[in-house]
């Protein structure tokens, strides 16, 4: 038979018989096993889930949510035109309030993906079309340049390379588009620029 409370789960049970006589005694009185603490695990799907709720009312779209050393949940959020601490703290309560004591056991954290970082989610790439971002394809080989369009899975940069044109003596810098596809490449991430 188990029972638990919050934190502990506890093992009792009944010797039925007693093969020598003298632990006949021992047999009269139940035993208690103190088995490790419990810990509670919550599901990334249900963190996922409650994150998607609160942004239904907001403009806000979910870039990750991760679960990291130490008993810390990460919640990824962004928007077009930035993220606000204050909704951030919202979410936060909002997520905590959903979850209640399962949640006590961890450190939750909410905020922007981070500007220089990896993008994760379609959204992202959307959301910096027109900018200057970083492309590494799959061979480890980067392109710079500005995002031009996306069509999921694929996106397009325009760069610009050096090439020969007919009736020209010296190549020539000219605007290639290039057209990558999202699932096979390392990353792409947008290029802060202090110009």
């Amino acid at each position: 038979m188990f029972f638990t409370d919050k934190s502990f789960a506890v093992i009792v049970f009944f010797t039925i018989f007693a093969p020598f006589s003298g632990m006949r005694d021992f047999a009269k009185v139940p035993h208690f096993i103190l088995i490790t603490p419990i810990t509670r695990m919550i599901d990334k799907n249900v963190v996922k889930e409650l994150v998607e709720e609160w942004l239904k009312e907001n403009d806000y779209f979910l870039v990750d949510v991760i679960f990291a050393p130490g008993d810390r949940i990460i919640v990824e959020i962004d928007h077009a035109d930035g993220v606000w601490i204050e909704d951030c703290a919202e979410l936060s309560r909002f997520i905590q309030e959903r979850l209640g004591e399962e949640v006590d056991n961890y450190e939750m954290e909410v905020g922007s993906a981070g500007i220089g970082q990896p993008f994760k989610v379609v959204q992202q790439y959307i959301n910096y079309i027109g900018k200057d971002v970083e492309v590494m394809d799959a061979e480890g080989k980067k392109t710079h340049g500005i995002l031009k369009e996306v069509n999921e899975p694929e996106f397009t940069v325009t760069t610009k390379e050096k090439q020969h044109i007919e009736g020209k003596k010296r190549p020539q810098i000219v605007e290639v588009d290039k057209t990558f596809n999202m699932n096979n490449i390392k990353y792409t991430k947008y290029l802060l620029s202090f110009k």
